[in-house]
This record gives structure tokens, sequence and C-alpha cells, in this order.
């Protein structure tokens, strides 16, 4: 796929496909569940779920910051704003923030359209040897230093 930055092989997109996939199917399992809202007095382990979610949040919005074409750049943004809604629905919890099940569901199908569309951009092209990244820093740092008849 042209322009694709961190999405750069077949094999890449698939396994993106699949986190979403799944992520999707949790989603829908969330959809019958209830969150209550996340206090400051809370245990310990209400924190977990609040702190992966931004982790997660953060890292799929930085993501998005490095996506090269709009399609990558579309993937990565579907599922920052699932995660995002996901946080603030294990903050506010459900009665608040119900709407946000919904949302996540949409985002998270939008994610995996878009990743199967990517995934048809890679039909008939053949793999890269090398990503992009790997092959710019064995010539930048590897390539000058090899030794040489």
């Amino acid at each position: 796929m042209r322009g694709a930055f961190l999405l750069t092989t077949r094999k890449r997109v698939i396994v993106a496909l699949a986190h979403s996939a799944a992520f999707l199917f949790i989603a829908w399992l969330g959809f019958h569940s209830t969150a209550r809202a996340w206090s400051a007095a809370a245990p310990a382990s209400a924190w977990a779920m609040p702190g992966v979610y931004l982790i997660v949040s953060a890292i799929l919005a930085a993501l998005t910051a490095l996506a090269g074409n709009l399609l990558e750049r579309l993937y990565f943004l579907f599922c920052a704003t699932s995660a995002g809604f996901g946080l603030g629905r294990q903050i506010l919890g459900d009665p608040r923030m119900h709407a946000a099940v919904y949302i996540r569901l949409a985002m998270l199908g939008c994610a995996v359209l878009t990743g199967l569309i990517m995934l048809r951009g890679f039909r008939g092209t053949r793999p890269e040897p090398y990503p992009t990244i790997v092959r710019h820093c064995f010539h930048r740092w590897i390539a000058p230093y090899r030794w040489r008849d």
C-alpha cells in the first residue's frame, strides 16, 4: 500500500485487523455489562482498567499522528476514539456514558472495515524484502561500514 508508514506489509495489516476484530468482540461483550463510576477512593484493582485504557489511548493517538496515508490514519483514529470512549466509560460509569458503548462498537466496526480495505490494497503487490524503517537504518548506519574486499 503506497504511502503507508506503519502498516507497510500485508502481514502487519492482518495482525492489526485481527486485533481490531478481537477488540470489537470484547466491546460487544461489554455491551451486555455495566460499568460503575470510578473514584479516587476505589481499591487498587479498580485503577487497572482506566490505566490500561489511558495507556492504550495515548499510544493509539501517537500512532495516529505518525500514520502515513489517509487509510492508515483513519484506522488508528477509529481505534484511538474507541479506546478514548472506553476510558470515559470506565471513569464516569455507565449511567453518564452509556452512549460510549455504541460509539465504541461503531468505531471498532469502522476500524475493521478500514483494515479490510487496507488488506485489499495489498492484492497483487510483491512484498518488500524489508520494512521501510529497517531498510533506511541499514543503508544509513550499517551499509557504509561493511567490509569490502
